[in-house]
């Protein structure tokens, strides 16, 4: 599954999940799932990552908030009309689930701004019709 963000930013957000089925164990209600993340820059000048916000929540409702410096250890800057792309995980207790947040960039002026990251879902295959 494939979301995007283009809401008021010049820096658009688009993700990509995956199940992660050798990872999990569904009888100790653990689910891992995967996600790329591509960070295309539609500015005329370059934006540093700063900071991240997720808000991931569970099928039973149960959300956790994750927040901190830069992604997978890296403040990547990028360039005008360039991408910065990562992946990383997260391990929910139910099949299903969702993920949204933002970013905080800076550009080369130290003006800082947000990009969103609409929601998406996480679901292992075939559990959604």
């Amino acid at each position: 599954m494939t979301t995007s963000s283009n809401i008021g930013s010049p820096v658009k957000v688009s993700v990509e999940t995956f199940y992660v089925e050798e990872q999990s164990q569904p009888e100790l209600e653990k689910f891992v799932f995967a996600y790329s993340v591509t960070i295309k820059n539609h500015s005329l000048c370059s934006a540093k990552l700063l900071s991240r916000y997720w808000l991931i929540t569970d099928a039973n409702g149960k959300e956790i908030e994750v927040q901190g410096e830069g992604v997978v250890g890296e403040n990547p800057v990028i360039a005008p009309g360039e991408s910065y792309k990562y992946t990383s995980g997260a391990i929910l207790d139910t099949p299903v689930g969702t993920m949204q947040g933002h970013y905080t960039l800076r550009n080369e002026f130290g003006t800082e701004f947000k990009a969103p990251i609409n929601v998406f879902r996480l679901a292992c295959p075939n559990i959604l019709h």
